[in-house]
């Protein structure tokens, strides 16, 4: 039996927000993606070329950049109040970059291609200013620290922000005196609380990493994986291989603990961690025989580093750092890093997909949101965990501290609880997009061998290829798929013009050095 659900205190909210009749109080939000992919050769090896420069600049270029690597390409595309708009602008993006990197692939999955170890990995430049060379040190301390190979892995970030016109009616709700910086910060706290409880569910319905290489153990124990053919493993009832902890979630960081009960206990606690030193990373070595191995010797060198499956973000002036930006003037949207690179469509990212995960962090907003403990967090780590290596296993149950339920069992009550929602959003338009979202994720609980996880592993096994073969497939044809798309001039046309003064921006900045890095860096670090 299901357990039941709606809490009443998330019924009240919503009650109260349909009450209020503001029409339209939650919808035309603020929506972005960042899609890193790497980049390969026609044989699926990983493309050792640089960055092209007819994609312009990697420093400079507002779109089009690169992630740890020269070979790990990152799109990010502008805000947009449409989530159709926004794949259609990631797409454009996309068409631009084949357009320009010859018979090169971008590589269709989140878990890399066949490495050879981490010397295969080249670390992304970025110019000859100190703002480049600070960006290309950070990387060096990511090799340095946890291998140039996890650093491969590659996902999908959805930014999102609810429209100014919902605080005054949130502060409504929740009788706040006012619906100012502090008002809105604590909010978005609550959502990143709530995602730490539920984020499970984006694994489980759209983890789309259940295999991968078995180069890329390197010789780590392989664990519960299932050999496929000789270089493929696979998680029998895996999710998100790289969401587990063998990808981003690993032992690594298991000493970074950050709060996200307060906008002041986050801060607190990455301030820590940038600087308290860390022996392990000491030994590595700072500055050595004049070249920097990393930043700093401190656990976390910037906030960047700690990773986590959604962040606090705010937009930057120039020279900021993440958390100078938000004790600045706090949280102005949350950044789900929890998106594989999917098996639907050459974007690797669907409008269903997006218009559920709109509906999902609205409803985690509303819903009640008590502060996070130390032990509750080691629940929710487990949880995550369990869902990314075992999520399509129907016997796994997740705790809640008190009891345990059947992970499609929880599921549905977060379903449940997303319905009001969706129909909000839903309001006035006739296609009702969102509902239609929400029932497409439950039809595919009632048959989870259609979770996109559990149609990769089919497909792989049916075409009797390995992991690299399938994924090489899936490249190809998402690459004839994307040129094949209709252009669109005027967009082509911009990204062009884009390349050639980020180009000449960075020219600019390159020429224009003044002082020693050694200085730009302790500034920049203070």
């Amino acid at each position: 039996m299901r357990p039941s659900a709606i809490d009443r205190w998330f019924e009240r909210q919503l009650a109260r927000l349909v009450n209020a009749r503001v029409p339209g109080a939650v919808q035309h939000g603020l929506r972005g993606l960042e899609k890193e992919a790497l980049r390969v050769t026609p044989d699926g090896a990983l493309a050792q070329t640089p960055h092209p420069r007819a994609l312009g600049s990697t420093l400079c270029h507002p779109h089009i950049t690169t992630d740890y690597s020269e070979s790990l390409i990152e799109l990010v595309t502008p805000t947009f109040r449409d989530n159709a708009a926004l794949v259609k602008y990631l797409g454009d993006l996309q068409q631009f970059v084949y357009g320009r990197i010859g018979d090169e692939l971008l590589w269709a999955a989140s878990m890399p291609c066949e490495l050879s170890g981490d010397a295969e990995v080249p670390i992304a430049r970025y110019g000859r200013s100190h703002e480049g060379h600070f960006k290309e040190v950070y990387r060096r301390g990511l090799l340095n620290r946890y291998g140039g190979m996890m650093q491969a892995i590659a996902g999908i970030h959805f930014n999102y922000s609810l429209p100014a016109s919902f605080w005054p009616v949130l502060a409504e709700v929740r009788e706040a005196p006012r619906a100012d910086a502090a008002f809105v910060s604590a909010a978005y706290f609550g959502l990143l609380r709530n995602f730490r409880r539920h984020g499970w569910l984006v694994s489980l319905l759209f983890g789309a990493s259940p295999a991968l290489c078995r180069s890329f153990l390197q010789g780590r124990g392989a664990g519960d994986l299932r050999p496929w053919r000789a270089d493929t493993l696979y998680g029998e009832h895996a999710t998100t291989l790289r969401m587990s902890d063998i990808g981003y979630r690993n032992r690594n960081q298991a000493a970074v603990s950050v709060s996200v009960n307060s906008l002041e206990e986050y801060l607190r606690d990455l301030r820590q961690a940038v600087h308290t030193p860390h022996p392990p990373f000491a030994a590595i070595g700072v500055k050595v025989d004049g070249e920097y191995r990393q930043l700093s010797a401190n656990v976390l060198q910037i906030e960047n580093e700690y990773y986590s499956s959604i962040r606090p973000k705010r937009v930057l002036h120039a020279g900021e750092l993440t958390g100078q930006a938000l004790a600045r003037a706090g949280v102005e949207y949350v950044e789900v890093r929890a998106l594989d690179l999917g098996a639907d469509g050459p974007e690797s990212v669907s409008v269903a997909q997006l218009d559920f995960m709109e509906a999902f962090v609205v409803t985690l907003l509303l819903m009640d949101a008590p502060p996070i403990g130390g032990s509750e967090q080691e629940l929710l780590d487990h949880n995550y965990l369990e869902v990314a290596r075992r999520g399509r296993d129907p016997a796994l149950m997740l705790g809640d501290g008190a009891r345990g339920a059947r992970v499609v069992d929880r599921a549905y009550v977060l379903l449940e609880h997303m319905q009001g929602v969706c129909e909000l959003l839903d309001a006035g338009l006739a296609a009702r997009p969102y509902v239609r979202a929400l029932e497409q994720q439950r039809q595919r609980l009632l048959v989870p061998q259609e979770l996109p996880a559990a149609r990769l592993l089919r497909d792989m096994q049916e075409q009797g290829q390995s992991f690299a073969a399938q994924t090489l497939r899936r490249s190809a044809a998402a690459r004839a798929a994307t040129l094949a798309a209709p252009v669109d001039a005027a967009r082509q046309a911009e990204l062009g013009a884009q390349a050639e003064e980020s180009l000449d921006l960075q020219a600019r900045k390159d020429a224009s050095v003044s002082g020693s890095f050694d200085d730009y860096l302790r500034q920049r670090l203070a």
